[in-house]
Parts: C-alpha cells; structure tokens; sequence
C-alpha cells in the first residue's frame, strides 16, 4: 500500500492490477514490487487502530476539533487533545 496519500495512483491486487487499462493516450506506470508480505505486527497494528476507531467515545470526553497533530506517518497522523485556554 502506498506510504502517502496520492490521487493518481491506486493500491490494487494482483489479479486487478494485472487487468487494469488505461484510456487511449494514457499510460500505466508499474511499480516493481519486491513480494513481501505484510509483518504479523503489521497486520496487529492495523487491526488494533480499527478496533479502537470503531469504539464509540463517551459522551463530553473530547471536544470536536480541539486537538493538536504530534506526529506524523505517511498519511496517518497523531492527534492529542489541545489544552483549554483558561482566561486570568
């Protein structure tokens, strides 16, 4: 899967993407890939982040849009919640 978010390029499987044509006057640009599989600690990490994604939040825990990015990988980011500002 690509590592970054990219709008003319798409993931696909073998079989699809042994089947995938282009309109006239385009060209498909393959990528070699090297066949590896993902890691089982892939795998788990990915499941984990779903799972914990799909959980609903309780009620008045986090505010909406209230959040500071900390970190970044490919196109997934972490987000922590900002600290109120509190007037003196």
């Amino acid at each position: 899967m690509a590592t970054y978010a990219e709008p003319h390029c798409y993931d696909l499987c073998a079989e699809h993407a042994e089947r995938l044509t282009a309109p006239r006057g385009w060209e498909v640009v393959r990528l070699p890939t090297d066949g590896a599989s993902p890691s089982t600690d892939d795998l788990e990490a990915l499941a984990n982040a779903v799972r914990e994604a799909a959980r609903p939040a309780p009620a008045g825990t986090e505010p909406v849009g209230q959040a500071v990015e900390v970190g970044r990988r490919g196109h997934l980011r972490v987000l922590r919640s900002a600290q109120p500002q509190r007037d003196r």
